[in-house]
């Protein structure tokens, strides 16, 4: 059988043979993921569930990002329970207070995840490491705690959508223009625990942290996961992290697919997703002159080092609109320390922004960004549902970097090449 890439790697986990999309089949796990808002419930239902130890506490993540440092007293006690419970199981990688991050950026930073691998998270965007060419993906957290402890889970093997991008990027297109164009077309229920794999000589061209970003917002489409082909660069981004023995995979040369969707992007202009679903895109020129009162730079999407050089980039020498809170958050503390060696925190301090810990934050509205009623705030984070960011009154804007910071110094949404 010629397999997809979902295939192939769900083959690798299991015993039993995978001969169709559709079929149920039990699969050893690489990595089990939970954060501080999801671990107190997958930790309760493991508890309830009698069992007494996890499977392996050296393939246990918990990574306390959402609120970092903790916000008030039902953090802090979210946040002490899981604490407890980690040092109770020696679980090796747990995350907090200086040593944490944003998960989707860290655990990949650190060699936690890589090609091949299974990994289930209590987190839907877990599907971030498909960039890297892992199965990744989000369970409820009753999935997660037998995970936990059995390290194994089921799935029903997803079908697969092929998405060749081909071309070459225009300036100021990124792969956060790529994703948004794709939910846009396809809508958010358009991949529906379906697998998409991406394909094509621009997805080849693409950094590491692009396909990170696009594999991200694979759940914003309905996706199961989303999957690029571990190649070469691939293997060298793991190997910086630690890793070693991955090979490259890919999926088998004429695997069956459920659909194909082809698109050219040497035309595409830098996209934005208006309130209140990342299906509604358009052009950032559609939507110009739309006032805002807090720009977001940061968030499992789009707080690596390589976005925080293209916002630096729009940013420097020129200063945020005083009407503006701009909101800067590097993903991990790997990433601050680099962005400070690089100038990037003198940039972003020098324009007015206002440079935070490596948080979550404001991306589900948990705190450090608040949205007031009637604001709108434009961030590079991957929701932007109704009270997603605060009041039910606000609105979110996506976009990438570039346009965010272009943004927060216009005091409105612009087209970065016209600051």
């Amino acid at each position: 059988m010629r397999m997809t890439l979902a295939q192939k790697i769900l083959q690798r986990h299991t015993a039993e043979e995978i001969r169709e999309d559709g079929q149920i089949v039990n699969c050893k796990v690489s990595l089990v993921l939970a954060n501080d808002v999801t671990a107190p419930m997958a930790i309760s239902s493991m508890l309830d569930m009698g069992a007494e130890r996890v499977f392996d506490r050296d393939r246990i993540a918990l990574v306390m990002d959402h609120f970092t440092p903790q916000k008030d007293i039902a953090s802090a006690m979210q946040v002490k329970f899981v604490r407890e419970f980690a040092r109770k199981h020696q679980i090796t990688h747990y995350y907090e207070g200086g040593n944490c991050g944003v998960e989707h950026a860290l655990l990949p930073e650190l060699g936690l995840v890589g090609p091949g691998d299974v990994v289930v998270g209590a987190d839907s965007h877990t599907c971030t490491y498909g960039g890297l060419g892992a199965f990744a993906t989000g369970l409820g957290s009753t999935d997660v705690a037998a995970a936990m402890a059995l390290g194994e889970t089921w799935f029903k093997v997803p079908p697969s959508i092929k998405v060749t991008f081909n071309g070459s990027l225009p300036e100021w297109v990124t792969g956060k223009d790529l994703v948004l164009w794709l939910i846009g077309e396809i809508g958010v229920d358009g991949a529906l625990y379906k697998a998409l794999e991406f394909h094509g000589p621009v997805v080849e061209n693409l950094s590491v942290e692009s396909r990170m970003s696009i594999a991200n917002m694979a759940i914003e489409a309905g996706g199961k996961c989303g999957l690029f082909a571990a190649d070469r660069k691939t293997l060298d981004y793991a190997v910086a992290a630690g890793r070693k023995g991955d090979r490259e995979i890919a999926a088998d040369p004429g695997a069956a697919y459920e659909r194909e969707i082809s698109f050219d992007v040497s035309a595409l202009t830098p996209l934005v997703a208006c309130p209140h679903l990342p299906e509604n895109v358009c052009p950032v020129t559609e939507v110009k002159d739309v006032s805002i009162q807090q720009a977001v730079i940061g968030s499992c999407t789009n707080g690596r080092i390589s976005d925080l050089r293209e916002a630096a980039a729009v940013l420097k020498g020129r200063r945020v609109d005083p009407q503006v809170r701009c909101i800067v958050l590097p993903a991990t503390p790997n990433i601050w320390k680099q962005a400070l060696a690089e100038g990037l925190i003198d940039i972003f301090m020098d324009s007015g922004c206002i440079v935070g810990p490596a948080t979550c934050g404001p991306c589900l509205g948990g705190h450090m960004g608040i949205l007031a009623d009637g604001e709108r705030a434009i961030a590079t984070t991957n929701r932007n549902f109704r009270g997603r960011m605060g009041s039910l009154e606000s609105e979110v804007y996506l976009s990438n970097p570039a346009v965010a910071a272009a943004s927060a110094v216009a005091g409105h949404i612009i087209h970065p090449a016209e600051i």
